[in-house]
């Protein structure tokens, strides 16, 4: 595993509640879904994303947005344009005075709009992300993430929007799969580009000695790793790698380690009801005792706090 794979794993869909609209100017929808992640791209004509706060931006045919949530946004042909539609959680359309459109809107399963030849076409997919895992990712995105058609340079949108349309067994996993693809698609892609200023941690998987080193610690967090370990296994000094490290990822090696393994153990506290005892070794510590320790000087709870929501 590499860092950007273990950050994905936690946004995985699981049940990816994935749409498309079919519009006609003037057209504008405001986005009150709630979901923490929203991947759209405009199939057919354009798109603007306006955010409540913060510039408006042009998602042209074929381009893809990534949009961090659960603040509402708007989507339409014109930042000017007033909204007339919410779509609200599950998929369920409403005019701004809160009467249920969804059925006279619906042109499909999945499929809603004015007319089946509207001059523009949005499909959506959006994602429900919790954790601690999952937040190292969203923190390292900015509100709205647009990639250009040109650096994406993939069908995997176009192949959701098919699947969309049809209604063959298995449906529901294949959009789970498909959505999942572009979301890494559109992440490689993004940080690709100057100005996404891609985390220490995404650049540094590419360097000769850090890359590798970043998957010793992803692949097996549990392993008493220390820098001279580290150091070793990519065949470097104890100093060189420990400078490098620090210069590439932002952070010393074991500063990053600690920081992974308490954000695994957050999670694990709050999804599973291992003991914390089980935890504690799951993540790299020899007890729940010295997990406590860490996690507190860390985190500033202790690890029974975090579970209780305190």
């Amino acid at each position: 595993m590499d860092p950007l794979a273990d950050l994905l794993d936690g946004v995985r869909a699981r049940s990816a509640a994935f749409c498309q609209a079919i519009l006609e100017p003037p057209w504008s929808l405001r986005i009150a879904d709630e979901a923490t992640l929203a991947l759209a791209t405009a199939l057919r004509g354009h798109a603007w994303v306006v955010p409540d706060v913060g510039e408006p931006v042009l998602m042209r045919t074929g381009d893809v947005t990534i949009i961090k949530g659960p603040k509402p946004y708007t989507i339409g042909d014109d930042p000017a344009t007033p909204p007339e539609v919410i779509v609200k959680p599950g998929n369920r359309l409403t005019t701004m005075d809160g009467v249920d459109v969804t059925d006279q809107l619906r042109l499909g399963p999945r499929t809603s709009g004015y007319s089946p030849g509207g001059s523009a076409i949005v499909a959506s997919g959006t994602y429900q992300v919790i954790g601690e895992v999952s937040e190292r990712l969203l923190n390292a995105l900015p509100e709205i993430v647009l990639v250009p058609r040109s650096s994406v340079q993939s069908p995997i949108m176009e192949l959701l929007a098919q699947e969309v349309n049809g209604e063959g067994p298995g449906q529901q996993v294949i959009l789970n799969r498909l959505l999942d693809l572009a979301l890494i698609a559109t992440l490689r892609a993004w940080f690709a580009r100057p100005e996404a200023h891609a985390p220490g941690w995404y650049q540094a998987q590419s360097d000769p000695l850090i890359g590798p080193a970043l998957q010793l610690i992803h692949g097996d967090p549990a392993h008493p790793w220390t820098v001279a370990l580290l150091a070793g296994k990519v065949g470097a000094s104890r100093a060189a790698f420990a400078r490098r490290f620090a210069t590439l990822v932002g952070e010393p090696p074991m500063a990053y380690l600690t920081g992974w393994r308490m954000a695994l153990a957050a999670d694990l506290l709050r999804s599973s009801d291992a003991t914390i005892d089980a935890v504690a070794r799951h993540v790299g510590y020899a007890n729940a005792f010295a997990l406590s320790v860490a996690f507190k000087r860390v985190r500033g709870v202790s690890p029974s706090r975090h579970r209780s929501g305190e």
